[in-house]
């Protein structure tokens, strides 16, 4: 395995041992170590799917589909392709569920580094640096799916046991990677949403003191409050700290927009695309750290206009990172078609086996990420008005009260009875065949969005310019 360089944090920007000032640009592995309903179609968390298609499956099924899954789910075919486009770094999202089991707290599952060690190998091979990212936290540090979370509520930051746990698991990470260069750093905490907002503070101090106590040199990308967009809580940087935001812009992801031009009644072109960037990386700006974008990116819905629209939002975000000398990591490398770079090929037989749970959770707007309300406005529209006229002051963080409903009725109430829908399209099948439905996400059996794909290799070959 070919040596990368270790990375540090100078000044402004990261460099290597040499002093060379390094850019590290690249995807998230979203959907893999930590599952995403949207990414590979069930309906719910990762923690519901499972225990869904451990009671259809069987254990030597449901053990044969997830040892295949997340072999395919990134291959050394996969580190290949990202390395051709000129990509230097992929961002891991792991589920602490993988090292430690919540009816043993505190005990390291050894097995669960299997895969992970085998991913930094296989990015190392082709000179691609990882950065490691917990993704969903013992009681769930935000309100929403991707943090493996079936409720609404963040009880990561009212639970002294939960902190105590992800502080012991990130010694344990530390201690295993200390003397791995081509492991750029570690990003803690993913998303984090501190409702109060006095306990994240603390918190970050207490982690970052007892990683470094293990490991002093590796890079600690750190996420803002709110879902990485309020930097409030920190004050003086940390030591070869990273501050990361996450940019998605409201015309990529919204299913009615348009860019340049107006989504729900804001315009919307690369002016304010920078404005929203500068406003999001003022800490780092403030502070002379570098910049480094952990997420963003559209989603396509297969219209030729529309996705033609969001390719130009990409290239427009890609352009200005470049000008401010700002890394990043575009959401996400691979998923069943909706963001990814590449993606299940329609009509492969793990998408046919869930096709029928994929139509309802479209109908019926399941999904937070990627869906839409038409299907059940007829059961919010009430919701919405009667919360208007009872509760008019009520705000709830982080996003108000119409998306707290929206979770509660369409992302939790509707998705819980789907998953048993969603386990029932896998029984009867064998530990063969639950075998050769992971192997869908392989890459080989996959397709490439070829347009994305131009333009994140465009801008990763082309000359670097920066106003910093």
């Amino acid at each position: 395995m070919p040596a990368l360089p270790w990375i540090h944090v100078d000044g402004a920007h990261l460099a290597d041992e040499s002093g060379a000032r390094t850019v590290l640009a690249g995807f998230g592995l979203g959907g893999w170590m930590n599952m995403e309903n949207f990414i590979t179609g069930y309906p719910g968390t990762e923690s519901q799917q499972r225990a869904a298609l451990r009671s259809a499956l069987g254990h030597e099924g449901y053990r044969r589909f997830f040892d295949r899954f997340l072999d395919d789910f990134f291959g050394e075919a996969d580190a290949r392709y990202l390395s051709s486009l000129g990509v230097n770094a992929l961002r891991v999202p792991l589920n602490y569920h993988h090292f430690e089991d919540d009816d043993r707290p505190f005990v390291i599952k050894e097995e669960g580094f299997a895969p992970l060690d085998r991913l930094i190998e296989r990015c190392a091979e082709q000179g691609i640096h990882t950065i490691l990212d917990l993704h969903a936290l013992p009681g769930s540090q935000n309100q929403h799916w991707h943090s493996d979370n079936p409720t609404h509520q963040a009880f990561f930051w009212t639970h002294r046991h939960f902190q105590d746990r992800v502080v012991h698991l990130w010694e344990a990470i530390a201690d295993r990677y200390r003397d791995r260069p081509e492991v750029a750093g570690y990003n803690p905490v993913n998303e984090p949403a501190d409702p109060s907002g006095a306990v994240i503070g603390p918190f970050y101090q207490r982690l970052e003191r007892a990683i470094r106590a293990v490991d002093p040199r590796h890079v600690l990308f750190l996420d803002g409050n709110k879902y990485s967009t309020d930097f409030s809580m920190f004050s003086e940087p940390a030591a070869n700290a990273v501050y990361t935001a996450h940019d998605y812009a409201f015309p990529g992801i919204a299913r009615d927009g348009v860019y340049p031009g107006t989504t729900r009644g804001e315009h919307y072109d690369r002016d304010v695309l920078e404005q929203t960037f500068l406003r999001r990386t003022e800490f780092m700006r403030t502070t002379g750290t570098p910049i480094w974008i952990g997420e963003f990116g559209p989603v396509y819905s297969g219209e030729t206009d529309r996705d033609a629209g969001r390719h130009q939002l990409l290239a427009d975000q890609l352009a200005i990172y470049r000008e401010h000398g700002a890394g990043w990591s575009l959401w996400t490398y691979k998923d069943i078609g909706l963001q990814g770079l590449v993606y299940a090929a329609p009509g492969c037989a793990y998408l046919e086996r869930i096709a029928p749970v994929l139509e309802k959770k479209a109908r019926l707007g399941v999904d937070a990420w990627g869906s839409d309300d038409r299907g059940v406005r007829h059961i919010l529209n009430p919701v919405d008005e009667l919360f208007d006229a009872e509760f008019a002051d009520f705000d709830p963080f982080p996003w108000g009260r119409t998306k707290w409903a929206a979770t509660l009725v369409r992302n939790i109430l509707l998705a819980e009875p789907l998953v048993g829908q969603f386990g029932r399209c896998f029984e009867g099948v064998s530990p063969d065949e639950a075998e050769s439905l992971a192997a869908c996400f392989a890459f080989d059996a996959c397709v490439r969005r070829d347009g994305l794909a131009e333009i994140v290799g465009t801008h990763l070959h082309a000359e670097p310019v920066t106003r910093r």
